[in-house]
């Protein structure tokens, strides 16, 4: 799984290796993560890859790195992603492009030039999950580029599991709301924080270990009718 060194992609990690099965921890340039949970995953067999997603080389390589090392890809979890503060009004005409380049190659050509290299291992009864955000359906006003890029990857997510059911792969996505993780540490603390927490009439943000949990579901033999399925997971925070 791609992104997998922190955050929701550890917890991902952790909730496979726990049902038994074996992980390809993928990260961009953070060996030392990735290294930490390689030895804390319950089980054997897990790899470590490594990869700028933004070059299509580098994804075709890490893929056929995971392959090698697990004998095969059963589960693809699209999770990587970046988020950049580049509010359209706050911008140069350069940075705004460079914001959106940078964006979209990882969120979502990224995760589409994965997806290509999966399946050429991917058999029938594979599946693909993809990490979207509750961005994309209410917008990113400070982040567009986050926002359409997610909003790209349901996108792909439907397409892909029209393209693919005749193979007998399921494509699905999960779309979480805030999450607590070090990506969102300094959104979550006081006064913001307590904003963003009352969002949700639970009056908290979701744990990685949530997230997963509807990963593994979606990844697994019972959820292929489930194929196309954007789910929502933020607490009630954003209905549609």
């Amino acid at each position: 799984m791609t992104g997998a060194s922190r955050g929701i992609g550890r917890a991902v990690a952790t909730a496979f290796a726990a049902q038994g099965d074996r992980v390809a921890i993928h990260h961009r340039d953070s060996p030392e993560l990735a290294e930490s949970l390689l030895g804390e995953l319950p089980g054997a067999g897990h790899a470590v890859v490594q990869a700028d997603l933004a070059a299509p080389d580098e994804v075709r390589r890490m893929v056929d790195a995971a392959a090698d090392a697990l004998d095969g890809i059963d589960v693809l979890v699209n999770n990587a992603g970046v988020f950049l503060h580049h509010p359209v009004t706050a911008l140069s005409y350069e940075e705004w492009q460079t914001a959106w380049r940078q964006t979209l190659d990882v969120n979502l050509t990224g995760a589409a030039n994965v997806t290509w290299c999966a399946l050429q291992h991917l058999p029938p009864g594979g599946r693909i999950v993809n990490v979207s955000s509750r961005g994309a359906f209410r917008g990113e006003p400070d982040s567009p580029a986050y926002g359409a890029s997610k909003a790209g990857l349901n996108a792909l997510t439907q397409s892909l599991a029209v393209a693919l059911a005749p193979r007998g792969i399921a494509v699905a996505a999960v779309a979480p709301g805030f999450v607590a993780t070090d990506m969102t540490n300094e959104h979550l603390k006081p006064p913001r924080g307590d904003e963003i927490r009352a969002q949700s009439p639970f009056g908290r943000v979701a744990r990685p270990e949530e997230i997963a949990a509807a990963v593994v579901y979606l990844a697994s033999p019972l959820a292929e009718w489930a194929s196309g399925t954007v789910l929502d997971l933020n607490g009630a925070s954003y209905l549609r």
